[in-house]
């Protein structure tokens, strides 16, 4: 099978309409496919305002917005039949679906039937966000959900070991592969750190800047962020809270977080920019799958305090380019920001460790080992 007698129905629950990691990655996947010579048609729910435009070819497919406070996402109602006859049409010989969502389970549905090869992709932890909604009591139901999803699939794509161990774990016997993730390492560089970026902001030169990047949701972690940042005004530590994002979480965030620099959502360059004027990466979330976020600030030169779980352990080698921290104990995190806030010759050995190992990190070599597996599974 060659690249281009590929023609890839990819099923999103969001491709494009709210900005996030997981949909970056995937319109950078099908660039690089279409950049190969594939036929790709993406298949997703649709808003008049999307965030970004959408690589490739974008169907809309019905769907209701998410009860409750995350109502900017939506969740697809399957396949009904407009969609089923334009996915006929499009002839696909390979399927890839990226949520475990009701479109997701329709298109595994769609390829069982009519024996074409799936392959399933993991990019957030589903599972945990419960927790921060006062249901997490349901979370051994979600993982034996999740289990059942991933097993209806001829291949599942992960972007990092641990998470290939947590499926594992879970009871998951499809094979599964490693699709990782890459850097604009032109943008995430050292250089661009910006003094005057940050006076503008109210830091000081002699300041150390904390950072928060990402979504403000809760389940970023940000209660342990807010728990931590206050522990360590406890202690006396000098320093600055930077937040780089925003979401619906902006004002509840600001009331545990008083102090702290909002410096809102940044993109392009001036994401590049942001990240490297941080001092220290603060990212307790236990939700992520590989964490963009973190390899960002690494690639930046900044070094990194985050919460032990997947991804994260991927990526930090202890008191090397960071810290792993028990993903509750406050005292803990404290600890490792404390340590690295008191010692500037610390703080620039973390970093240009982090710099260099996220060197490695290339979108091309991702996406080509994703591309290796669908023909892979095509040539089966």
């Amino acid at each position: 099978m060659k690249p281009t007698e590929l023609r890839v129905a990819l099923f999103s629950g969001n491709y494009n309409y709210v900005r996030d990691g997981a949909n970056q990655a995937l319109n950078l996947l099908v660039g690089h496919l279409l950049a190969r010579g594939a036929t790709v048609r993406v298949y997703s729910p649709t808003t008049a305002t999307p965030a970004f435009a959408p690589t490739g070819d974008l169907v809309s497919v019905p769907a209701f917005a998410l009860p409750g406070e995350r109502g900017e996402y939506k969740i697809g109602r399957g396949l009904p039949a407009r969609t089923r006859r334009d996915l006929d049409a499009f002839a696909p010989n390979l399927v890839h679906v990226s949520a475990p969502d009701l479109l997701g389970h329709a298109a595994l549905t769609y390829a069982r039937r009519r024996r074409i090869a799936s392959v399933a992709s993991l990019h957030t932890r589903f599972e945990t966000y419960l927790r921060y909604y006062g249901v997490g009591f349901i979370e051994p139901l979600i993982e034996r959900l999740l289990k059942r999803f991933y097993n209806r699939a001829d291949r599942v794509v992960v972007p990092s070991p641990s998470i290939r161990t947590l499926l594992h774990r879970w009871g998951v016997t499809t094979p599964i592969s490693i699709w990782s993730r890459g850097i604009d390492h032109d943008r995430f560089h050292p250089s661009r750190r910006s003094l005057d970026w940050r006076r503008s902001l109210g830091i000081a030169d002699d300041a150390v800047a904390i950072g928060f990047l990402g979504r403000l949701v809760k389940e970023k972690g940000l209660g342990i962020f807010a728990k931590v940042t206050a522990e360590l005004r406890r202690r006396g530590v000098a320093h600055k809270v930077l937040v780089v994002g925003k979401g619906p979480a902006d004002q509840w965030f600001a009331e545990k977080a008083p102090g702290a620099v909002f410096a809102g959502f940044q993109s392009g360059d001036e994401l590049g920019r942001a990240v490297a004027s941080m001092d220290v990466f603060f990212n307790p979330s236990v939700t992520e799958t590989f964490g963009n976020v973190t390899t960002e600030a690494m690639a930046a030169g900044v070094p990194v305090v985050a919460a032990r779980a997947t991804g994260a352990v991927d990526l930090i080698d202890e008191g090397v380019n960071g810290y792993l921290v028990d993903p509750t104990d406050v005292a803990g995190y404290a600890d490792a920001i404390q340590r690295i806030v008191a010692d500037p010759a610390l703080r620039r050995r973390l970093g240009e460790a982090g710099h260099a190992k996220a060197a490695s990190y290339r979108w091309d070599t991702a996406n080509q080992a994703a591309l290796d597996t669908y023909v892979e599974l095509l040539d089966g």
